[in-house]
């Protein structure tokens, strides 16, 4: 039995359970539905999951809640596409509203990428971040290892790293409209910017652009922090021409804690789309530490966007 393509609501069900590894109960998927618009009552949710249970997609874990079943991953993945365009941006914007950080005193929250790496990988895992950002092709220069989240599978160890995403939510409550435009591998040679080999407008792909390059082994992240020679993971941000100062002047104050700089910034920025009405601002992805660790040959997963969480927790690794 399958559902049916226009119940958004079960599609929705299913997908927070894609993304959550631990069971979920109907309290905190009827929380995350309201943020996403569906506002449902914890015994409809609770009408939902039954009716999925006995569907096979989803199955019940003791008392903690429900995780999907083989064939409802499958229902997942095979969702209408058209339904699914969107999704990642719409979640990253939704997480660059709830990040308050304010580049001035250092306070706040910032959007955070959830890594879980095997126990005996996370040593090596560790060192492999940390050339990264030695060698200043990181988002952010720090790192959190987590003692204990439900998140993180038994036998796992979690890394959190910042997500650039962060940046939106810095320019957004200075009044400044933002736009994540594209997902981009960035070339090197001897140091100096070649230019780009592929951009991928977040607007209109179902997958996030940057997890594809690394999943694809489209990066050289290892050979550009070894040599100045690879290719580097970055996004493309647009903001307003008439903002081009004040944006200058925010992400200055923001390398003053700990933020890597832009690559570039203007209307037309190496071989990026120009427009006479929009600045470029390309940045290092948080994602380049994952990029470098997984081309070592470490087993990471990472969720792009998992959460906020105070910039005091983050200055300091482990």
């Amino acid at each position: 039995m399958r559902l049916i393509p226009s119940e958004r609501k079960y599609l929705e069900i299913l997908r927070i359970l894609k993304e959550h590894r631990e069971p979920m109960g109907a309290k905190r998927l009827s929380e995350i539905l309201a943020e996403r618009g569906f506002v449902l009552t914890d015994r409809a949710v609770q009408y939902y999951l039954r009716y999925l249970d006995e569907t096979g997609f989803t199955q019940k874990v003791g008392n903690t809640g429900r995780i999907l079943t083989r064939e409802g991953m499958k229902e997942t993945e095979s969702a209408l596409v058209d339904e699914r365009i969107g999704f990642i941006i719409s979640k990253l914007e939704r997480l660059a509203f709830r990040s308050t950080f304010d580049p001035v005193n250092g306070t706040g929250d910032v959007a955070y990428n959830l890594s879980s790496v095997p126990e005996d990988e996370a040593p090596g895992v560790v060192r492999s971040f940390e050339k990264v950002s030695k060698a200043g092709y990181g988002f952010f220069s720090s790192y959190r290892i987590l003692d204990r989240d439900p998140r993180i599978p038994e036998g796992q160890v979690g890394i959190l790293s910042l997500c650039s995403i962060t940046i939106d939510g810095v320019l957004q409550r200075s009044g400044i409209p933002v736009t994540m435009a594209y997902g981009g591998r960035l070339a090197f040679e001897g140091k100096a910017v070649k230019g780009f080999l592929d951009l991928i407008g977040y607007r209109g792909t179902t997958i996030d652009p940057l997890q594809l390059f690394i999943s694809a082994g489209l990066t050289s992240i290892r050979e550009l922090v070894a040599s100045g020679s690879g290719v580097a993971l970055v996004n493309v941000r647009e903001v307003p021409v008439p903002a081009l100062d004040r944006v200058r002047e925010l992400l200055a104050q923001m390398g003053r804690w700990g933020f890597t700089p832009p690559v570039g910034m203007g209307v037309r920025v190496f071989n990026t789309p120009q427009s006479a009405h929009h600045v470029s601002i390309i940045s290092y992805s948080g994602m380049n530490m994952v990029g470098h660790g997984v081309e070592e040959g470490y087993h990471i997963r990472t969720e792009i966007g998992a959460g906020n969480i105070q910039f005091s927790k983050m200055q300091n690794p482990g």
